[in-house]
């Protein structure tokens, strides 16, 4: 069984070559990226405690998330980069969110297929990343995380299909699928994976 559908919305040539020409400013919001990621999962543990058959997916994903963002902080020592002092807000994931819906069960379906479309999207973006880069070693990184990404995105759909109805869950996640590509079709073009 396939667990994902595929992205509505290929990213742009224009939004590589603004992180090619300002791969410092990308490598600061992917770190951000990477913390918010492990976060979101450890979220999922503190407001659904109840869920104790994807506690450990959840767990095993806000530590690897976790393990990304010290990879992209070790990158940034080496180029002498310094952490943002705040996180900005993410309009992307902001407006995805407005799309839930409000029911305590819709919104767990919803949060969780959103994650998976979200982790789709990066690993589009950091396949493209590592497709245009020269740097052996940060090449090697990008495809890792490429896969990673690929994997994460599976992974928050079978934690919904422990939930939910198969046909629930895929008919919700083209809903959603389609809902993020006219949303990242219409954000500005910036160095950031969103």
């Amino acid at each position: 069984m396939q667990l994902r559908v595929p992205l509505c919305y290929e990213s742009s040539p224009a939004w590589i070559n603004a992180v090619m020409s300002d791969f410092d400013s990308f490598l600061k919001d992917h770190a951000n990226c990477e913390r918010k990621a492990s976060a979101m999962a450890m979220s999922f543990v503190a407001k659904f405690p109840d869920r104790v058959e994807i506690i450990p997916l959840l767990i095993d994903t806000a530590v690897e998330e976790l393990e990304h963002f010290r990879s992209v902080y070790q990158i940034m020592e080496k180029r002498g980069l310094i952490l943002p002092h705040e996180i900005g807000k993410d309009h992307y994931v902001a407006q995805l969110v407005q799309k839930c819906r409000s029911g305590r069960l819709e919104r767990f379906m919803d949060r969780l297929l959103l994650a998976s479309v979200v982790e789709n999207r990066g690993a589009e973006r950091f396949r493209l990343v590592y497709e245009n880069l020269e740097d052996v070693e940060l090449k090697k990184f990008y495809h890792d995380l490429w896969a990673s990404e690929a994997k994460h995105g599976e992974i928050f759909v079978q934690m919904a299909l422990n939930y939910f109805e198969e046909k629930e869950v895929y008919d919700r996640l083209v809903e959603l699928n389609e809902l993020e590509g006219e949303i990242i079709s219409k954000m500005p073009i910036t160095p950031a994976l969103h």
